[in-house]
C-alpha cells in the first residue's frame, strides 16, 4: 500500500509505504528525509502524531489515506 501526498512545503510528495511483502514501513517527507518502521502499527501511529491535512494540497486525499491506514490497523489488512 502506497500513498503519495501533494504536500505544500516541499516540490517532492510526501510518500507513505506498508510493504508488508518485503518488511518495507517508511515515510519519505517532501524535503527527502524520512521515517523507517519496525511496524505498520509504528507507522501508522506516526502519521497520526505528525501529519495534519492542513499540510497538504488535497486535504481530501489525505484523509482517504488516514481512513485506508485506520482501516489497516483495524483489520490488519490493506483489502
Amino acid at each position: 500500500m502506497e500513498f503519495s501526498l501533494c504536500s505544500f512545503d516541499g516540490a517532492l510528495p510526501v510518500e507513505v509505504t506498508i510493504d508488508d511483502d518485503n518488511g518495507r514501513y517508511t515515510i519519505r517527507k517532501s524535503d527527502r528525509s524520512g521515517e523507517y518502521f519496525n511496524s505498520p502499527i509504528e507507522l501508522i501511529a506516526w502519521v497520526k502524531t505528525h501529519f495534519r491535512e492542513e499540510e497538504f494540497c488535497h486535504p481530501h486525499e489525505f484523509r482517504g489515506m488516514l481512513a485506508k491506514l485506520t482501516d489497516y490497523e483495524l483489520n490488519g489488512s490493506p483489502f
